[in-house]
C-alpha cells in the first residue's frame, strides 16, 4: 500500500514578513487556516509540520500539540534535509510537498495533482513547471526514492534551501510530469494567493473574509470569482504579482527563464 506523507515546511522567521504564519484570520491563525483547507484532501495522507530547531519556532511546536498535528524540527536553511528527514521518519512512499506560504491553496488541486503523479511511472509530478495556476497554489509530489536521489547529490545552497530544483532542473534524469490548469489562461504572473508582504496578507484576510462564513473549502474558481467582483481586493497586492524566487537565481536555472519572474 502507498503510504503519502503531506509536509508542510513552515517557520516564524521570515526575512520579509516576520511571523507571517501566526497572523489572524477570523480568530486563528494563518497556518491554522491552511491547515484547515490541506485536510480537506483526500489524497494528502498524512500531514506533518516540518519546522526548524530555532527557539522561535517553539510557538509552531506549541500550535501543533494544540491541534494534534504531527511536527518535525530540523535545520533551519537546509529545507531538503528537513523533507528528507520527514519523509524517512514516517516511511512514506509518496512525498507531498506544500509550503505554509499557501494559506489559500485549493484542495481540489492537490487532489488533481497527486492523481495525475499516481497516473503514471513518474519521479515527480508538480503544476509548476511550467506554471499556469496562480501563485500560492504550488503542490509537488514525488517519490521517496526521488526526493533521496536529491538529498544525497544536491551540492548548492538554492537546491537545499528550495528542496526540489535539483529534481526539476534534470528532466534527463527524472520522470517529470506537470499538471497545467484546464484553461487557455496562464495566472502564474498575473494573480498572487501566497504571503510573503504585509499587502499579501491583506489580501489574505480579505478573501477569507469574504468566501469563509459561507464556505470554508471555497474554490480557487471562487476567489478567481471575487476578484471579478471585488477588484479593490485584487489590488491589495497585485503589485507583487510574478515576484518569486526564481528572480534571485535566474542565472543558474537551467529551465527557467525571466519571463517566469518579476524584480521588485
Amino acid at each position: 500500500m502507498n503510504n503519502t506523507i503531506t509536509i508542510v515546511q513552515a517557520r516564524c522567521g521570515s526575512t520579509r514578513f516576520p511571523g507571517k504564519i501566526l497572523m489572524p484570520i477570523l480568530g486563528e491563525s494563518l497556518l491554522f487556516r491552511m491547515l484547515e483547507r490541506l485536510d480537506f484532501s483526500e489524497l494528502k495522507g498524512e500531514i506533518v509540520v516540518a519546522t526548524t530547531e530555532n527557539s522561535q519556532d517553539d510557538i509552531i511546536q506549541k500550535i501543533c500539540a494544540k491541534n494534534k498535528w504531527n511536527c518535525y524540527r530540523g535545520h533551519e536553511t537546509d529545507l531538503l534535509d528537513r523533507h528528507y528527514q520527514v519523509a524517512k521518519k514516517y516511511g512514506a512512499d509518496t512525498v507531498l510537498k506544500i509550503p505554509s506560504d499557501c494559506p489559500l491553496i485549493d484542495y481540489r488541486i492537490i487532489d488533481k495533482v497527486i492523481a495525475f503523479y499516481l497516473s503514471d511511472d513518474f519521479d515527480y509530478v508538480s503544476n509548476l513547471h511550467p506554471a499556469s495556476f496562480p501563485d500560492g497554489n504550488d503542490v509537488e509530489v514525488m517519490s521517496f526514492e526521488t526526493l533521496e536521489k536529491a538529498w544525497l547529490s544536491a551540492d548548492k545552497d538554492f537546491e537545499k534551501e528550495h528542496t526540489t530544483p535539483y529534481i526539476w532542473e534534470r528532466p534527463e534524469h527524472f520522470q517529470i510530469g506537470n499538471y497545467v490548469w484546464d484553461s487557455d489562461k496562464d495566472f502564474s504572473m498575473s494573480h498572487r494567493m501566497t504571503i510573503d508582504y504585509p499587502e499579501d496578507y491583506e489580501f489574505i484576510k480579505a478573501v477569507f473574509e469574504a468566501l469563509y462564513i459561507a464556505n470554508p473549502s471555497f474554490s480557487m474558481i471562487d476567489i478567481l470569482y471575487l476578484l471579478d467582483n471585488r477588484p479593490e481586493i485584487f489590488k491589495l497586492n497585485n503589485h507583487f504579482a510574478g515576484v518569486n524566487w526564481y528572480r534571485n537565481h535566474i542565472e543558474e536555472l537551467k529551465t527557467i527563464n525571466s519571463t517566469k519572474t518579476k524584480v521588485l
